[in-house]
């Protein structure tokens, strides 16, 4: 898998997360997720410890996402990314809000229905 899709399966992950932040902000772009969430990506597909900067993006891509639309596009473009990225891991792209401290209503999956994200 090239860089592009890790990129992709990590913002989807972090993505669904950002989802659920209650914040106003300028509307988010599937790049903007994508390259945010950059530093997961071995995390997501190798587990082991969570490195700093990973945590550090996904409470950042959180505190973004701060409008509806925004949290349900961050929620689709992550979705995109968990489908179209090979070797990530579910449990742990499940388990990384948590893991960063980020807590999230709903459990981020490749079959999460975006649209129910507020």
């Amino acid at each position: 898998m090239d860089n592009s899709g890790v990129m992709k399966l990590v913002c989807l992950v972090l993505a669904c997360m950002v989802v659920a932040a209650p914040h106003a902000v300028d509307a988010i772009t599937c790049g903007q997720v994508v390259s945010q969430l950059s530093p997961c990506l071995t995390y997501l597909r190798t587990g082991g410890a969570v490195p700093g900067t990973c945590c550090s993006a996904v409470k950042s891509l959180n505190a973004a996402v701060k409008t509806t639309p925004d949290r349900q596009t961050a929620c689709g473009c992550l979705k995109n990314a968990y489908n179209t990225i090979s070797g990530i891991n579910a449990a742990y792209a499940g388990g990384l809000p948590g893991k960063c401290g980020v807590n999230l209503p709903y459990k981020i999956s490749p079959t999460i229905d975006c649209s129910t994200v507020r």
